[in-house]
């Protein structure tokens, strides 16, 4: 996984895959889903994204086990 984030555009970008996209789903606007034709997720695009979540939060990983 990579995570990316332009500033200058208020732009995150979250890559699950090296798989080329190509078609994308706009789930909410401003928060689109990067697909491939087998409708795989490849990416996950967030604009406005310093309004969405803290951008200090986007570069850093914490692991924590599935609740079911």
């Amino acid at each position: 996984m990579k995570v990316s984030y332009d500033k200058k555009y208020d732009i995150a970008y979250i890559c699950f895959s090296g798989k080329k996209p190509n078609g994308a789903i706009e789930i909410d606007e401003g928060l689109v889903l990067d697909t491939t034709a087998q409708n795989e997720i490849v990416g996950i695009e967030i604009f406005d994204a310093s309004h969405r979540l803290p951008i200090k939060n986007l570069f850093s990983i914490e692991l924590a086990p599935l609740k079911r």
